[in-house]
């Protein structure tokens, strides 16, 4: 749980420390401190002195006594009277006590901090007080006196934006004159790369120094050196780092140290985008031969295909939607998933134990809903439908209260919220936010991991009496949870079960993607305030210091909607074949899912353990033989069922028939002298089709030897062709896929075919690939300008077009299951396309173009340029196995039904058998 792991890691290391930058307003720095006594009832017969450490802040004076039972007095500059130091004529007076080093505070309000160190609401003690306080070193006095003076002034002002103007100054003016201490390198080698002025930051708070960047580390020295004289992180540690909005511009970079965490180890804020942007391509540069970038798509990808879990996918997409565990307005946002808290067992096999996945909790009451509707209707411009967002500081505080208590006092000046608003009872906050007129929040992590600290009051915090007089202590939790670790597990396991999987894409939609925004959005019933969303407000263009003030001010209150990361529908995640669990479907069935009988079902079940296992040890894949068989280039490779005759096409326009058994070419064949770019057997194995550049598709009579029909279908080459259920599919340089019925003759003499053109499937350039999926109702065509086309082939419409590449497409496939699309072009780019919404969810690059392949939906056997097999484990993006084949480019590529017997044809004339052995 990264809050509070963070907040026991920061009190171990600061344990002695009352003090912390949570005792500080809002936008409030801490700017320095001082050995000091704090005088009390001075020239009086009960005068006391008091040890301890005085903060100057750029709102406040804060005095921290040694001795724990002392409270931490906190001045607020605005209620000061006078700040002096004695008069010179006073202090060399030799009838008066020492006050050399002196500062007399007179305020008319002071508040009063961790008494005895108990964390509670502050005391305020209001009326006329003077405080003197008598500094260790004299000699600093006059500085620290005109420092008060001025930031005095600047409280002083009237309009918060002069405030925070002339307190910005200072600050810079401070930063200016100091800069990173070089003895604080770990080694006197380092080489410096890059220095800047930044602010470190950290929940509600943040903390003004310099950064620094050398060849080894990343090092940020604050300027009032707390908590500790400098953070250093080595770069070679570094996994993750991440560009960051915060406070609605994008200053903000974060630092991992963890692959997975959602705690970072240092988050960054500068004061222009230059220094933020050199500081990201230094660190990157280090770190990216060790690391491999993840994207939004690539994550959606190891989902789906159940590699990472829905709670491990949640936290990479609001990680990768500017959400971060150090910025309350922009902490990671969880949904909601049980909607039952009264019932003795939870039964996670019924719909009606969970929430609505496809609508925002402002949707789910339809009486609430209509009320919001009409008052969104008669609203003027900008319109929005919900006062309250479902992440905010205040929602996130609400839930850690018990194991965050000084964060929720800095967010509400001082103060717990009210007994009653406090986070009191699991079943009483799901209703109000169902019922509430202004309640529509959502959960946050910790609601799905494993440390259960938050749900329970072991601080013993008094947080108030409720109104039948009953104190507020631990959550009460629903009836099905037999305590606060048993809620957690069961509410993971209800985040991870067969429901929400199957229908955590729709909340998807409305929190990161197509539902976020626009037209979508409304439809949704899903409008936040306009300055909720990213570009919503450009503060650039506000000359008013003022309102940009209360701009920062109102979005830090009211949170922020993550970053849209999908502008289309998110893909379902695939499950297996279980009857699904749904109120009312909500979508319409996959074009990609197809009935399988019982019969068909068991016979996949027969097959996919051999084929599993030939994926599992494909790395064992070992050179067989191989055999310079044509004059140019090979194209196309067809076996017969039996494996014992082994069909090659070329670019020396000759079809060869070449005897696995013998080792000899048994039949050579030409049918035009025009390259031949693909074959194919027809079932039965009684004859070969062949495409050709010459425009025409041949078919060849195995049994008598000789050419039996032409089908003279396209104005251009064929580039490849493919058969299904009798129907034939040609693609050409025409810029046409055409679909044809193929019928044989009635005669036996003649064994002509009858062709039926029944689809033309139009492109704006030239086809260069093809192929259908496992259902043959969707057929995917390659362009040799790059684009990949997706056809529902039973309507010959186009359902997806697709600029995947730059260059031509060399291949493309379906994954076994149809809901993956992969291709591979000229670009040196590998593609997966989602096939239900189009959307690409990842790219792999690569070192060369690879011509061709074949791939299981994880990983990936493909030829490359310089005649390697090689196979890719897709998810991590990299090759986990290099094989030394061809001389030259790997042109085609045949495997068997059993996926254990490979034959790969090269630019080098050979073709290669290749065999698993395992």
């Amino acid at each position: 749980m990264a809050f509070i792991r963070k907040r026991r890691l920061e009190r171990e290391l600061y344990s002695k420390e009352r003090f912390s930058l949570l005792l500080l307003n809002l936008e409030e720095y801490y700017f320095e401190q001082h050995t000091a006594n704090h005088i009390k009832n001075k020239g009086c017969r009960d005068e006391r002195k008091f040890r301890g450490s005085l903060k100057i802040c750029s709102k406040s004076i804060i005095f921290e006594p040694d001795d724990n039972i002392q409270p931490i007095i906190k001045i607020p500059l605005r209620d000061c009277i006078s700040i002096k130091a004695p008069e010179d004529n006073e202090a060399k007076n030799p009838f008066t006590q020492d006050t050399s080093g002196g500062i007399s505070v007179v305020c008319n309000q002071v508040f009063l901090i961790k008494e005895r160190n108990i964390i509670a609401p502050y005391k305020t003690v209001r009326g006329r007080t003077e405080h003197l306080f008598q500094l260790d070193v004299a000699g600093k006095l006059g500085d620290v006196v005109q420092t008060l003076h001025q930031l005095y002034r600047a409280s002083c002002l009237d309009k918060m934006g002069d405030q925070a103007a002339m307190i910005t100054a200072i600050l810079q003016s401070r930063l200016a004159r100091t800069s990173f201490d070089k003895n604080r390198f770990q080694s006197i080698s380092e080489t410096l790369h890059m220095e800047c002025k930044a602010e470190m930051v950290t929940p509600l708070v943040t903390n003004p120094g310099h950064v620094c960047v050398t060849d080894a580390n990343l090092y940020f020295q604050p300027l009032n050196g707390y908590p500790k004289p400098v953070v250093q992180i080595t770069l070679q540690n570094v996994r993750r780092i991440y560009k960051r909005r915060h406070g609605l511009m994008p200053l903000g970079l974060e630092v991992f140290c963890t692959e997975n965490d959602l705690c970072s180890d240092i988050y960054l804020k500068f004061y222009n985008y230059q220094d933020r942007d050199e500081l990201y391509f230094l660190i990157a540069t280090y770190i990216e031969n060790h690391i491999t970038e993840h994207t939004a798509e690539s994550y959606m990808l190891q989902w789906q295909r159940g590699h990472i879990s829905n709670y491990q996918y949640l936290l990479h997409l609001n990680n990768l939607a500017d959400r971060s565990c150090n910025d309350l307005s922009q902490y990671p946002v969880f949904p909601w998933i049980i909607a039952d808290y009264s019932s003795s067992e939870l039964d996670l096999t019924k719909p009606e134990t969970f929430r609505d996945l496809s609508k925002p909790i402002g949707a789910l009451n339809k009486e609430r809903l209509d009320r919001l509707l009409t008052r969104y209707q008669e609203m003027p411009e900008p319109k929005f439908m919900y006062g309250s967002h479902y992440s905010s500081p205040g929602y996130v505080l609400f839930y850690l209260v018990r194991v965050a208590p000084e964060y929720m006092l800095c967010l509400q000046n001082g103060k717990f919220d009210h007994a009653d608003r406090t986070f009191n009872s699991l079943a009483e906050t799901w209703k109000n936010c169902l019922d509430g007129a202004t309640d529509f929040k959502e959960l946050i992590p910790e609601f799905y991991e494993n440390d259960s600290s938050f749900l329970v009051n072991s601080l013993k915090l008094d947080l108030g009496k409720r109104q039948g007089g009953k104190m507020v202590d631990d959550v009460e939790l629903p009836p099905w949870a037999s305590g606060p670790d048993d809620f957690l597990w069961k509410s993971r396991e209800a985040l991870e079960s067969q429901y929400v999987s199957e229908h955590l894409h729709e909340w998807i939609d409305i929190i990161f993607g197509y539902k976020q925004k626009g037209s979508e959005a409304v439809a949704a019933q899903n409008v936040f305030h306009p300055l909720t969303y990213e570009g919503g407000v450009d503060l650039n263009s506000i000359m008013d210091p003022n309102e940009k003030v209360a701009l920062l001010t109102q979005i830090l209150e009211f949170g922020q909607t993550p970053k849209q990361l999908f502008t289309i529908p998110h893909p379902r995640r695939i499950m297996p074949k279980l009857k699904s669990l749904s109120r009312t479907s909500s979508h319409n069935v996959s074009i990609t899912e197809s009935p399988v009988s019982p019969n068909e079902e068991s016979f996949e079940d027969l097959t996919e353990e051999s084929i599993t296992l030939a994926w599992n040890n494909i790395t064992k894949l070992k050179l067989d033989e191989q055999y310079k068989i044509h004059k140019e280039a090979i194209t196309g490779i067809a076996v017969t069922c039996n494996g014992s005759s082994v069909f090659t096409t070329s670019q020396d326009s000759t079809l060869k028939m070449f005897s696995k058994e013998s080792k000899t070419i048994q039949r050579s064949v030409s049918f035009s002298n025009m390259a031949l770019s693909s074959c194919l057997i027809l079932p039965g194995d009684t004859t070969v089709i062949c495409s050709s550049w010459d425009n025409h598709i041949y078919f060849y009579s195995i049994a008598f030897g000789r050419q039996q029909d032409i089908l003279m279908g396209h104005d251009d080459a064929v580039s490849k062709i493919c058969w299904r259920d009798g129907r034939l599919y040609s693609a050409s340089w025409d810029s046409t896929v055409k679909v044809w019925h193929c019928a044989p003759g009635e005669t036996l003499s003649s064994k002509k075919h009858h062709f039926e053109l029944l689809a033309e499937l139009e492109h704006e350039v030239s086809v260069n690939t093809i192929n259908l999926n496992a259902a043959n109702t969707i057929l995917v065509s390659g362009t040799k300008e790059g684009t990949i086309s997706v056809w529902d082939v039973t309507t010959a419409t186009a359902l997806h077009q697709l600029p995947c590449h730059s260059g031509t497409v060399f291949d493309a496939a379906f994954s076994p299951d149809s809901r993956h699309l992969l291709s591979t072009g000229e670009d040196c780019c590998f593609k997966v396309i989602d096939v239900q919404t189009g959307m690409v969810i990842s790219s792999v690059t690569t070192d060369e173009p690879q011509r061709c392949f074949k791939w299981d939906g994880n990983t990936i056997l493909s030829g490359s340029q310089s005649g390697e097999l090689l196979i890719w484990d897709l998810l991590g993006g990299k090759v986990t196995e290099r094989l030394k084949g061809h001389t030259g480019a790997v042109m085609s590529m045949w495997m068997n039904e059993q996926c254990n017997s490979i034959i790969t044809g090269g630019e080098d004339k050979q073709i290669i058998f290749w065999k698993l052995q395992y």
